[in-house]
């Protein structure tokens, strides 16, 4: 059987949006690669101009909202920013403030960034399809978070097709160890807690996920480093564990990287500086251009 016939593959870059140059990378991935699906930062200055330049791919590239709490400045600074607006809200703080008395506070304040963010994205989507959202860094699956999401999506009444659920299956990369490359142990970390958070918020909300597309999803394990050896390597296992569960398939990967000085010395958040200036950024995106090669000699 060709997996590749059965299965909805869905290639994706996170952080479009963020500055114009580094959106461009991204792009370059749909225009020489097989990158179909992108996420979109909308809290940044530079959004109208990169949405201006998605426009040409708007048939072909699925866009999400980009949820951030991380990077940049918030469009209703508060409980989550500092003075100035600049998002201060860590991943341990909202985890932490989850679960203490003053969690509707916080519930609260993010319901009103959400809301902003989406709407924001709203006039540049196709009309009619669903909303397709995620997170950066995946604040979006913390428990304060996601019913701050849940509180926006029934409010509005909005019509969701897919919240990504980052639930990398480990089993998957075990079976070639040997074959992958720059593992980094933080990660395993990351996987653990993820897969806590997406087993709460899917049995909170059961009814609602039943009704979203669902996909097996590849790169939190090797985040940052999603390059063509580590995709390749475990690409016709997770297809078929894809067609077993009767989802799709998505590939997260990170492929825009940031190096204009101007734009760099913008980066609010030194996790990000680091991540989105690494060379890893070009070898992602060179993991998309090589997966159309492999797709056409196949």
């Amino acid at each position: 059987m060709n997996l590749e016939s059965v299965v909805d593959i869905e290639y994706h870059a996170d952080d479009f949006g963020l500055f114009p140059a580094q959106s461009s990378r991204i792009l370059d991935c749909a225009g020489n690669g097989v990158l179909n699906a992108v996420s979109v930062m909308t809290n940044g200055p530079h959004l109208a101009v990169c949405m201006e330049s998605f426009q040409p791919y708007a048939g072909r590239l699925a866009a999400a909202v980009h949820l951030n709490f991380m990077e940049g400045r918030a469009f209703c600074p508060g409980l989550l920013t500092d003075p100035d607006g600049t998002f201060r809200a860590a991943f341990g703080t909202l985890l932490l403030h989850s679960f203490l008395p003053d969690r509707g506070k916080y519930r609260a304040a993010l319901r009103e960034e959400i809301r902003t963010q989406i709407s924001t994205l709203l006039p540049y989507l196709e009309e009619g399809r669903g909303l397709r959202i995620d997170g950066h860094a995946h604040y979006h699956m913390l428990p304060v978070v996601f019913d701050a999401l849940m509180d926006v999506i029934r409010e509005g009444r909005l019509s969701v097709a897919y919240i990504r659920v980052p639930r990398d299956p480990v089993g998957v990369y075990l079976r070639h160890w040997g074959e992958l490359e720059g593992f980094r142990p933080i990660n395993l970390v990351k996987v653990l807690i993820l897969d806590l958070l997406a087993w709460r918020n899917e049995r909170k909300y059961r009814g609602f996920f039943s009704r979203l597309e669902r996909r097996v999803f590849l790169g939190v394990l090797f985040s940052g480093n999603m390059s063509f050896q580590n995709v390749s390597a475990v690409l016709a296992d997770a297809k078929a564990l894809a067609v077993r569960k009767g989802w799709g398939l998505e590939i997260l990967a990170h492929p825009g990287g940031v190096r204009e000085p101007e734009d760099i010395s913008a980066l609010t958040h030194k996790d990000d500086r680091v991540f989105l200036i690494s060379g890893n950024r070009e070898k992602e995106a060179k993991m998309f251009r090589k997966q159309r090669e492999a797709s056409k000699n196949a």
